[in-house]
């Protein structure tokens, strides 16, 4: 017994009477059931034996084998050495992502897998956790804030170093997925006002870019960039009611510009066509500049911090036209297909096209186990890997996806259950981390599978093939739960 005492928690109790077991149940049965759809997704008609190892369903059972040796080692160690190496974990993975940049083969347009004979691994699946893992050190440090400028660059900057290196590589997809961790910081007492800056910026970008073609009738103004000056304006005077309960000030603000703009558009149509731009420019720039006198006049460093956001919205939505100029065109495709600008049913919008018929000829209660013609027929490239959801939807249908769904909400809660009741602000920092992580993937995963968010290839926690992902995922996952089991009560 004595060389079993290391596999305690604080309190000498062994570590598995403190285990999150429901969890752990979750878990199983989603690995489980992503292994069922794997085997659906890659079943051919001369290709029976799910066991046989030179297929694809054969090839995921070792996947999941080696995750749940993984599983189990996590749990084996004291979860104080997650906290002692993160630095050193994130160090490490930062230098592989470096190493992997130069030396990783082209693989369909990206340099992001490593290869060791027939195994193939992609580092940043792992840097996932390894990010969380710095986050949560320095987070957790006495004292921290993110009102401290120092704090919050340093906090931007082990963020932003995994996510450029992945962009180097050409995994977009991948990269994004780091923007989750704004959900952490604002959990951990970001501003509102950087969450809501975000949420306002994607709302420029897809309209700017989705009505960048359509022109208002009778003008020479383009609507996209007229809606979105517009809503740079609404938004100004939003903030000025929320932050300094300005009503009147904001409403007459706004029934000012309205007007001024609706004056134009008539003018424009009845009398002198001409760009409406310009008049919402005029009154944009002639607010900015009321809101600097009132800064300057009241010393309130709310009125320079709206005035600054206006000006940052009006170049981050010209920023964004130029920036969408100079993507890929396949790049450009994707978001013009997933924002319903064009179809590209041959090209582009191939994949997601198929995923719809697919899900869509499921129906309520789906075609039934290997019953697919969809994916039995491969229509649906990437049917076993990012578009997996397609797979569910035509086996199981409705009331079979819905299933799933649930399953994952159930998880998400109970992760959120586990990060309040840490007793340490590494252990809460990282729970989120790992909530808001797999929060995205299956946000970005589904909305591509549906077509309502740009295909960039992030896999299905749980359900799609490949080692790198179920490895990256479960060592993600685990790490919180023995952390949660060494908790102090």
């Amino acid at each position: 017994m004595d060389n079993m005492q290391w596999v305690t928690v604080k309190g000498g109790k062994s570590i598995w009477s403190k285990v999150d077991w429901f969890t752990i149940l979750l878990y199983l049965v989603l690995i489980g059931l992503g292994w069922l759809t794997i085997c659906g997704a890659s079943y051919s008609f001369e290709e029976i034996d799910f066991f046989d190892f030179s297929t694809r369903a054969g090839k995921q059972l070792v996947w999941i084998g080696c995750s749940l040796g993984i599983a189990f080692i996590l749990m084996m160690l004291d979860d104080d050495l997650y906290d002692m190496f993160a630095y050193l974990i994130y160090a490490a993975l930062i230098i592989l992502l470096i190493v992997t940049l130069v030396i990783a083969p082209e693989t369909k347009g990206s340099r992001s897998w490593l290869n060791f004979g027939p195994v193939s691994l992609q580092p940043a699946e792992f840097a996932k956790f390894a990010t969380a893992l710095a986050l949560a050190k320095f987070m957790g440090e006495y004292g921290f804030t993110l009102r401290n400028w120092k704090n919050a660059l340093i906090v931007a900057a082990l963020i932003l170093v995994p996510m450029v290196l992945i962009v180097l590589q050409q995994e977009t997809g991948s990269a994004l997925v780091y923007a989750s961790f704004f959900l952490v910081l604002y959990r951990m007492g970001m501003s509102g006002s950087i969450l809501f800056s975000g949420v306002a910026a994607t709302i420029y970008f897809i309209v700017g870019i989705r009505f960048n073609e359509t022109m208002i009738e009778g003008t020479d103004t383009v609507l996209g960039n007229f809606v979105v000056m517009y809503l740079i304006q609404c938004f100004v005077c939003a903030l000025l009611v929320v932050y300094l309960e300005k009503w009147k000030l904001a409403f007459n603000l706004w029934v000012g510009a309205t007007a001024l703009i609706v004056l134009a558009y008539l003018i424009s149509k009845h009398l002198v066509q001409f760009d409406i731009l310009y008049v919402e420019w005029g009154v944009l720039v002639a607010t900015t500049l009321y809101l600097l006198y009132l800064f300057m006049r009241h010393r309130k460093l709310t009125f320079l911090s709206i005035a600054v956001f206006a000006v940052c919205s009006v170049l981050f939505l010209y920023a964004s036209n130029y920036i969408f100029d100079h993507f890929k065109p396949y790049q450009q495709a994707r978001i013009q297909v997933a924002l319903g600008m064009k179809e590209d049913l041959s090209g582009v919008g191939y994949n997601v096209n198929q995923s719809k018929i697919a899900i869509g000829s499921g129906g309520l209660y789906g075609k039934g186990f290997l019953n697919g013609t969809q994916t039995k027929l491969k229509y649906v490239p990437e049917q076993d890997t990012d578009f997996i959801f397609c797979t569910i939807g035509e086996e199981q249908g409705f009331l079979g996806s819905s299933g799933i769904l649930l399953l994952y909400l159930i998880l998400l809660l109970r992760l959120i259950y586990l990060a309040e009741r840490q007793t340490t602000t590494f252990g809460l920092i990282y729970g989120y981390s790992v909530l808001s992580i797999l929060l995205f993937h299956l946000f970005v995963n589904i909305g591509m599978v549906l077509g309502i968010t740009p295909v960039i290839g992030i896999p299905l926690p749980f359900f799609s093939y490949g080692g790198s992902s179920l490895w990256g995922f479960t060592i993600l996952l685990f790490i919180f739960l023995r952390v949660d089991a060494g908790r102090k009560v």
